[in-house]
């Protein structure tokens, strides 16, 4: 059965940019505890398989790839399986490139990311200006911290990161309005990798549809 592009795509433009420094598990309360963990992040680089499900658990979309990221608000998703597409984040515009497609859509970041945990987590403000603490919980070894958007007009109903006994986020968890669960793993994660600022920078390839905000300065 083919695996549909959209269905990922959504599911990223909710998750566009987990980030996840080391830090203590004191913290009780789930707002502070991620706050905690974005405190010292300045780069990151991991791999990721990224898994949606329909609210009844089965699988409608499975996707891998990497994530390069730098704060504040510069972050890099590569897609390679089953589809290639890449998003990118500068600083002041989010440009998403489908090659199939052969089509860019850019808009400004604060309009593509809005209060998703992408423009929180990549960001430089507090969790607790958009989200409210859920539950601290166990599960399978690994400490989940959930988050609840404040705004009621929200995609998603809330937000979880895990943490292993090492202090290392291993997956990230987002439920949105219609049940839907999308489930973020990451592999060969390193924080503090040294990365090269031409892995923001995009410029839309000849013969592409360009779509949005792309003649703005």
């Amino acid at each position: 059965m083919a695996i549909p592009r959209m269905a990922g795509a959504r599911a990223l433009a909710l998750l566009l940019a987990v980030i996840f420094p080391v830090a203590s598990f004191a913290a009780t309360d789930a707002v502070a505890c991620v706050d905690a963990y974005l405190g010292s992040l300045k780069t990151l680089t991991a791999d990721f398989v990224q898994v949606v499900q329909d609210k009844s658990g089965q699988v409608t979309d499975r996707a891998t790839g990497t994530l390069t990221l730098s704060r504040p608000d510069r972050f890099r998703w590569d897609y390679a399986q089953p589809y290639v597409q890449t998003i990118v984040a500068d600083g002041q515009k989010l440009w998403l490139y489908d090659p199939d497609l052969q089509q860019v859509t850019v808009r400004s970041l604060e309009q593509g990311l809005g209060a998703t945990p992408a423009m929180l987590l990549s960001g430089a403000g507090k969790v607790g200006d958009a989200f409210k603490a859920g539950a601290i919980e166990s599960r399978q070894g690994l400490k989940w911290c959930r988050l609840v958007p404040s705004q009621q007009g929200s995609d998603f109903e809330r937000v979880s990161l895990a943490f292993d006994a090492r202090g290392e986020l291993t997956a990230m968890e987002l439920v949105d309005k219609l049940g839907q669960t999308t489930t973020i793993e990451f592999r060969q994660l390193r924080r503090g990798a040294k990365v090269s600022d031409s892995q923001f920078r995009f410029v839309p390839p000849p013969g592409a549809d360009v779509i949005g905000e792309a003649a703005a300065p």
